[in-house]
């Protein structure tokens, strides 16, 4: 489904990450690791594609169509959604309008997945205006029910809420990504990037990643590199570097 190639990303005049290489078949979920500021955002910007982090050298293919140079909106009608760790507060809008402008439904459709977690009372609200940690998280967790991607990325989807939404969100997000079938059955996969590895107690992966520098280090199972990073540190991955 994805496949990433050569990858070279700047930011301003600055590169942040250099020689990317990531293969992402359809119906796996990877997961990504990494310290504070070693670019695993900026790698999800980039595949959604936000303007602002120029690709200088590389691919994004996604279906087998190059998507490297498209805007953000295409990528997203050709299926590619985002969890983001930190989405801005739009006044003036309203979380149901937004979710009606988005969906191929019919509106008691929405209704319905606005309850399934918990937001049916925030339809008439502006979006994530006086939402907390938890509720902005769940909002963002309904648009993409409701946009139903094949591609979808989250940026952090245990951050700021407590254990109660991790549930909630972990478990939904697992229904999304069709985790309740076989993986030769599904066809959605997925990008995570998680620090304290929660989400996977209700979201299988199938692999891990570890990125350090703006670079994939390494590659392996992600509970056991879960593991070894609270043990020794994000320095060894800087050390061992198998694939």
């Amino acid at each position: 489904m994805l496949q990433i190639k050569n990858l070279h990303v700047n930011v301003g005049d600055k590169e942040v990450l250099h020689d990317i290489n990531l293969h992402i078949d359809d119906g796996e979920t990877h997961v990504l690791l990494g310290p504070n500021g070693s670019g695993k955002t900026t790698l999800l910007m980039t595949i959604i594609g936000f303007s602002n982090y120029t690709v200088t050298k590389g691919t994004i293919t996604y279906n087998g169509e190059d998507v490297t140079t498209m805007h953000a909106n295409e990528r997203a009608k050709r299926g590619i959604g985002m969890l983001f760790q930190r989405p801005p507060t739009i006044s003036g809008l309203k979380l149901g309008k937004m979710l009606t402008a988005i969906s191929r439904t019919k509106q008691e459709n929405i209704l319905e997945l606005a309850k399934s977690v918990h937001m049916d009372k925030f339809l008439e609200r502006d979006i994530n205006k006086g939402f907390s940690g938890g509720e902005i998280k769940r909002s963002e967790v309904l648009q993409l029910m409701i946009q139903n991607p094949d591609f979808v990325m989250l940026d952090e989807p245990e951050s700021g809420v407590d254990l109660e939404n991790i549930s909630l969100i972990g478990t939904t997000i697992g229904k999304l990504l069709e985790k309740d079938k076989h993986l030769a059955n599904r066809k959605k996969s997925g990008l995570v990037i998680t620090h304290t590895g929660y989400i996977l107690d209700y979201l299988d992966a199938d692999k891990g990643h570890v990125m350090c520098d703006g670079q994939i280090r390494c590659h392996g199972n992600p509970r056991e590199i879960i593991k070894e990073i609270k043990q020794r540190g994000y320095k060894e991955c800087l050390k061992c570097r198998h694939a």
